[in-house]
């Protein structure tokens, strides 16, 4: 007997079962050249049972033979079933109508995306990306398995919180090594994770905490970090750590050790089994998004800039000394910084690098990549 086969079977039953509870309208694929099969039948029972709104949808109706075998799904008795063809495109605009139409009228929408924070969850395969989902939405809605690779593809779902915010949560596909990625799947897979990050306003970097940092744990966060959006390191499987009053803090400074670029990132310990500080997670969304939305003034920025150059002023190249004379904010998440110079050539990356560590200084921009680049003044 497969256990881990027959587990995910069971996982899958489950989400079918929740699908059909929480769904306002139903649509039952069948195939058009297999005719009726006997699970075409117990679907059809099934839904029968839940007495739900259902759109019986024929695919594969692809000619006119085809179409005709659309009649024998009568049978079923879910009403009028539309022949399809999804590869053609035949009659998918019809389905739509039909789809708008057979929608209760009043529906729940999600809030504009002024009033959404995306979130994406990355990691290697089987860090726990689908087990945390599951808990910060406290219902079971992702299919958790021991066996790595189970998620195949970004998936998203949408929670609300108790003050009214709304998140909306991508679950990931593991990123393994390059070399561990044998298939087409999984290599789609993985840019549909890397599209994710790009996509989102936070992503949520997993580490295994009973694992360690590996070679791909710091791959995963690059990832991350070159998107330019708010991160935060969430150190999973906690409850696997034998701890003492030093462990947690020694784990940090071991991270930052491994991951030395990103020390401005907030770490944060948990258990997605035992729901140990998942509660914590939101509210540290909330402070990095905020971080990442924060638009400064110029004239502020430009007082900081005084100070920072009187503080450690640039050093002269070759006979000529670099001349910053205004500093603007021009894009936020993530923040881009413009700095005017008298010559780009002259605006060394280790002089950048200390503009970028003073803005942190007094604005904080905890969790948040911050880019400056110079441009000379015309």
């Amino acid at each position: 007997m497969d256990f881990h086969k027959n587990k995910i079977n069971e996982e899958i039953n489950d989400q079918v079962n929740e699908a059909l509870r929480e769904g306002d309208l139903i649509i039952f694929i069948v195939e058009s050249n297999s005719g009726v099969t006997e699970e075409d039948a117990k679907i059809s029972k099934l839904l029968h049972k839940r007495q739900k709104d259902v759109i019986l949808v024929v695919n594969k109706a692809d000619n006119d033979a085809s179409r005709l075998n659309a009649y024998e799904f009568y049978k079923l008795g879910l009403g009028e079933p539309i022949a399809v063809s999804a590869v053609h495109g035949t009659k998918v605009g019809d389905l739509l109508d039909l789809i708008v139409k057979r929608l209760p009228q009043k529906i729940d929408l999600p809030k504009s995306k002024e009033n959404k924070i995306k979130v994406s969850i990355i990691g290697e395969p089987n860090v726990g990306k689908s087990s945390l989902i599951n808990c910060l939405i406290g219902s079971k809605r992702l299919i958790v398995s021991s066996q790595a690779g189970t998620t195949r593809d970004a998936i998203s779902l949408s929670l609300k919180s108790k003050d009214g915010k709304i998140y909306e949560l991508v679950d990931t596909a593991g990123i393994r090594r390059p070399g561990k990625v044998s298939d087409l799947v999984e290599k789609f897979s993985v840019i549909r994770a890397q599209t994710a990050v790009e996509e989102s306003d936070v992503t949520l970097v997993l580490v295994d905490a009973d694992a360690g940092i590996r070679e791909q744990d710091k791959k995963v966060a690059g990832i991350a970090f070159e998107s330019g959006h708010a991160m935060i390191i969430v150190v999973n499987k906690w409850d696997l750590i034998k701890k003492d009053n030093y462990t947690m803090q020694e784990f940090k400074l071991y991270l930052r050790q491994e991951l030395p670029y990103l020390n401005f990132v907030p770490i944060i310990f948990v258990s997605a089994h035992a729901g140990t500080r998942i509660d914590q997670i939101l509210p540290l969304v909330d402070e990095v998004y905020k971080n990442a939305t924060l638009r400064i003034p110029s004239s502020i920025l430009n007082d900081v800039l005084l100070d920072a150059v009187s503080m450690t002023p640039p050093t002269a190249h070759k006979g000529r000394k670099l001349k910053l004379f205004y500093l603007t904010q021009v894009e936020i998440n993530p923040p881009l910084f413009i700095v005017f110079v008298n010559d780009v050539k002259l605006f060394h990356f280790s002089y950048e690098r200390y503009l970028i560590n003073y803005l942190r200084q007094v604005f904080g921009f905890e969790g948040v990549p911050i880019r400056i680049k110079a441009r000379e003044r015309s």
